[in-house]
């Protein structure tokens, strides 16, 4: 039972935090509204269609393309980080982790430099999680405050662009300062020889993802199609999907929905809301995670623009600030054991979290 607590703590801990939880609110029909099906859906889906897709070898021949254009994991990692920041304004943060996360890690390895990768895939994380607050599309938090205030769309890129701007400045020093600038310590991978069925069922499928999140088509149709598409084409791609991730967006979805329904909590965000909304919007984004705040002090606010900046901003800081932030985390706990030192993954995140934090939140007191 230690060793499965070590290996993966925040699934047990959202498990306990879920479960007391539901003494203070007792389970009942609105329970079943804290679960967000549709994030959990594409979650799966995604998941599935990227294992398919590292099972064919197309990470593999990726991998080798970059590396053969690209030698030394800093400018490796400054792509990545790159590629994150801007997925994520259109793809949102977690569909963007979930593609990129292991095709990083394929890359990665490449250089043996286990610390670099920790810090290449928080930074990562960052980034998608900081160029995903640019565009009402960019996250679920967005696209609530964006409809529900009535926001115009160029008033609110012209509102988060000076945050944007500053985070890709950020993020871009940071992989200068946190990633070493080694050569490849391996010759190109062997690769399989791609199939194009399976292939391009897989692109069509990817494709049938993305339409979900732009919410063109509904997430249940097309689950339902590609868990019948790959248990034909594959089954063992099953077996690639992070069960347990999906698990703990459940505890943490039960969690969080209890807190908004207890009235302690609930009173004591309406008092302190009306003098802070942005400080009240970061401090409950690193408990109860950003969506979930946005939902909650909408009520409590007509400034729907204190709003915006506060929730994306509170994605930054604890693991459970951005949901998101789960699935890099998930990733690297699954890697195998590293024989040189590394840094410790949750201590390094929340240290880099608030940095950047604290200088975006000083960006916003400094503005006029």
């Amino acid at each position: 039972m230690l060793e499965h607590f070590k290996k993966d703590p925040v699934f047990f801990v959202s498990g306990i935090l879920a479960l007391v939880s539901c003494f203070f609110v007792r389970p009942d029909l609105e329970y079943i509204g804290y679960v967000d099906f549709r994030v959990l859906g594409i979650l799966f889906c995604m998941m599935l269609v990227v294992a398919e897709l590292v099972r064919l070898g197309v990470f593999d021949r990726l991998t080798n393309k970059l590396l053969s254009l690209v030698g030394s994991s800093r400018s490796v990692s400054l792509i990545l980080v790159w590629l994150c920041f801007f997925m994520g304004m259109v793809l949102t943060n977690d569909v963007t982790l979930v593609t990129m996360v292991p095709f990083a890690i394929a890359v990665m390895k490449s250089f043996d430099d286990r610390k670099s990768l920790t810090f290449t895939l928080i930074l990562m994380t960052v980034a998608a999680n900081l160029g995903s607050m640019q565009t009402p599309i960019g996250n679920p938090q967005n696209i609530y405050l964006y409809t529900h205030y009535e926001m115009e769309l160029w008033d609110f890129i012209k509102l988060m662009f000076p945050y944007s701007l500053c985070s890709f400045v950020l993020v871009t020093a940071s992989v200068f300062l946190l990633c070493s600038n080694k050569k490849t310590s391996r010759s190109s991978l062997e690769v399989k020889k791609l199939s194009a069925v399976p292939l391009s069922i897989c692109i069509l499928l990817f494709i049938a993802c993305l339409l979900v999140v732009a919410k063109v088509v509904n997430f249940l149709p097309v689950l339902i199609l590609i868990s019948l598409v790959m248990f034909v084409l594959d089954k063992k791609a099953f077996k690639y999907v992070d069960y347990t991730l999906l698990i703990t967006f459940v505890f943490f979805f039960i969690f969080v929905g209890n807190m908004g329904r207890i009235p302690f909590v609930y009173s004591f965000i309406s008092d302190i809301v009306g003098r802070s909304p942005v400080l009240t919007a970061v401090l409950s984004s690193q408990v109860i995670s950003n969506v979930p705040s946005a939902l909650l002090l909408s009520v409590f606010t007509s400034d729907g623009a204190s709003l915006v900046i506060g929730t994306n901003l509170g994605g930054l800081g604890t693991l459970i600030a951005s949901m998101a932030s789960l699935i890099t985390y998930k990733f690297h706990s699954a890697l195998p054991a590293s024989k040189e030192k590394t840094v410790n993954y949750i201590a390094a995140f929340s240290v880099v979290n608030v940095i950047f934090l604290v200088i975006l939140l000083g960006l916003y007191y400094i503005m006029p």
